[in-house]
């Protein structure tokens, strides 16, 4: 299982923080970019991160909490993303797909929880990730919202037809929540970047 940490609670040092995160054993940094639109939170600090990413050596997970994936993507493609995950409830899919693909960019869909997987099937053989949500998209720290089934079943999918996607799971993971998860990428945030040993919690995740 691979590591993605987001760095949405970190509010002070944000350099400093991720300078951090690359000497530690972990796979991506977790971008969430938000619009106030699609969600009512905004986080849409192109500059900021720009500069604080200035030497990160880690893969870039990216995911867009917004209406116009189109505008955050060419917007942030300079930050060289490896994935970049936006929301099926937007639509225009097969559009956002080309320009991901256009721009060598992995591309990952994700699904609210309340979203049925089936919805993804005519876009699964064309992506590289599906984002499964384990909270209601918007603010970091929320409640873990038990998604088994979902992944089961996406799974399934995923060995039935020999797709190549990756699964992601995204929300409320702490040392607990990840054992009740099968995937493929992990994102966790607050359980990491709130407290003050960062490799202590990445050590913990992984017991």
């Amino acid at each position: 299982m691979e590591l993605s940490v987001s760095i949405l609670g970190i509010k002070e040092d944000l350099k400093e923080k991720i300078n951090l995160l690359n000497k530690l054993k972990i796979d991506y940094l977790h971008l969430d970019i938000m619009d106030g639109k699609f969600v009512n939170n905004v986080n849409d600090n192109h500059d900021v991160l720009k500069d604080a990413l200035l030497h990160n050596n880690k893969k870039i997970d990216m995911h867009l909490m917004v209406e116009d994936p189109i505008y955050y993507i060419n917007k942030y493609k300079d930050l060289n993303p490896t994935y970049v995950t936006f929301h099926y409830e937007v639509g225009n899919i097969s559009r956002i797909i080309k320009l991901l693909k256009d721009n060598n960019i992995g591309v990952g869909i994700s699904v609210n929880p309340s979203t049925d997987i089936l919805l993804l099937l005519p876009y699964l053989k064309d992506i590289d990730v599906v984002l499964v949500m384990t909270v209601n998209p918007g603010f970091g720290g929320q409640k873990f919202i038990d998604m088994s089934s979902k992944i089961t079943e996406l799974n399934d999918i995923r060995e039935k037809n020999h797709y190549t996607f990756k699964i992601e799971v995204d929300g409320g993971i702490n040392n607990k929540t990840i054992k009740k998860v099968k995937a493929d990428i992990v994102a966790v945030g607050s359980y990491i970047t709130k407290s003050s040993n960062y490799k202590e919690r990445i050590d913990k995740l992984s017991e």
